[in-house]
């Protein structure tokens, strides 16, 4: 069976074929195909892969290649990581939302908007690909902004796809490491949209242990939220909703605080990012090394592998378990349209995702919800058309944005910044 990984230069990559050597007796892969436009890394990156894979024996063959369908073709599963305009495409956004004194955030805000103009043309690419070579193949995407990214290709290709993120298996890890028992065991009520969810119940074994873990978190707050003001506001939301908060709601709840330790910080997380990735393809060249270094932890993305296998596990195998992606409404969430990506949890079987059916949310979230989604379900036509007005329009609804004449301005600037990546019609 064959594998392929787009972006198959970014960093994550040993982690993420770290992860499947323990489950080949469940996914039969003999071939793993590299794809990245980046030559460089991509190079330094099979190499590597090729000793972790002789270090276990050579169970499967490493791959690499520039060219897209050489990659994808016959490919029973593509795994997206990829990042247009790789770490400096990244850092502008940051410093553009400084700029503009906004919260300039990866996936959050003008950061994830500007990423999710760039990359969403990408993501098509690989789907229309699929399409053409390998049309029964799955597209497991967990290239950022997952679930926008997740939305378009449900709504602009015939492929099969789920979005993943490694926030939801986190949650249910650290629910283990704090208080015992089996990843397998634990049912979370989890709904929302990715980087913005909330988790209603925490359920062991049929019981119900929220308020337990509710105050277990708060105990560990601090490994979330580091800066005191940030931290007990989002303990304030969090009790005052009974329910857990996705780390990434600290931009809605607490978003000046949070705005100002972007401001006082020496460097932007992207500008972080590089030193830490520099190191690590230092590391990877290391012929001596065989196995994924430990400082890879530094770069974020924990149980990143873990996520991405159980779920193509749960395909391959049809075993129809839960699990909690990025997928296809579909009725599961009342109040919301069929057609969008939500984050919740689906069963997994042959035929990918299907979400559970959803209590309806409180409106001390659907309203949140509704207001994301919408400037979600505009970003995607922006993305897709490059219209002007669907991104004027999606940033206008967007809270973390400026005003509308500030919306202006920024968009120019955006879009200007980002003309290599973008679609031409932005421009006409």
């Amino acid at each position: 069976m064959k594998l392929a990984v787009i972006g198959g230069g970014s960093s994550y990559t040993p982690e993420l074929l770290d992860g499947l050597f323990s489950r080949l007796d469940k996914i039969p892969v003999s071939e793993v195909w590299l794809m990245d436009e980046d030559a460089a890394r991509l190079e330094i990156n099979s190499g590597f892969a090729r000793r972790m894979s002789e270090r276990h024996g050579s169970p499967f063959t490493v791959h690499h290649t520039t060219i897209m369908k050489d990659a994808v073709c016959d490919a029973k599963y593509v795994i997206t990581q990829i990042r247009v305009g790789q770490m400096p495409a990244r850092i502008a956004d940051e410093k553009l939302g400084l700029k503009y004194n906004i919260i300039g955030q990866e996936t959050t805000g003008v950061g994830g908007f500007a990423c999710a103009l760039r990359t969403i043309p990408k993501i098509l690419e690989v789907a229309h690909t699929m399409e053409e070579v390998t049309p029964e193949g799955f597209l497991i995407n967990f290239t950022n902004p997952a679930g926008i990214n997740t939305e378009a290709v449900l709504k602009y290709s015939k492929i099969r796809t789920v979005g993943l993120c490694n926030v939801p298996i986190g949650m249910i890890m650290d629910v283990v490491k704090y208080l015992g028992g089996d990843p397998e065991d634990m049912v979370l009520d989890y709904v929302g949209l990715n980087h913005l969810s909330w988790v209603r119940q925490f359920l062991h074994k049929g019981q119900d242990i929220t308020p337990k873990v509710i105050e277990t978190f708060i105990e560990h707050a601090r490994e979330e939220w580091e800066e005191e003001v940030t931290r007990e506001n989002m303990i304030e939301a969090i009790r005052s909703l009974g329910m857990f908060c996705n780390y990434y709601l600290q931009y809605y709840y607490s978003g000046d605080t949070v705005l100002e330790t972007l401001k006082n910080k020496s460097c932007t997380r992207g500008e972080e990012v590089v030193k830490v990735e520099n190191a690590l393809f230092a590391k990877y060249q290391d012929i001596s090394i065989t196995e994924k270094p430990e400082e890879l932890s530094e770069r974020g993305g924990a149980h990143y592998s873990t996520a991405a296998f159980l779920l193509v596990d749960a395909i391959e195998n049809n075993r129809q378990n839960r699990q909690i992606v990025c997928c296809r409404n579909n009725g599961a969430i009342p109040t919301f349209d069929d057609d969008i990506a939500v984050e919740v949890s689906a069963i997994i079987g042959e035929n990918g995702a299907e979400a559970i059916q959803q209590e309806v949310p409180e409106p001390s979230i659907r309203g949140l919800m509704q207001l994301i989604k919408a400037y979600e379900t505009l970003t995607v036509e922006a993305a897709v058309h490059g219209d002007r007005a669907a991104a004027f329009e999606a940033m206008l609804l967007h809270p973390l944005m400026p005003n509308a004449s500030g919306c202006k301005e920024l968009l120019e600037e955006l879009l200007e910044i980002n003309r290599p990546y973008l679609q031409s019609t932005f421009f006409k």
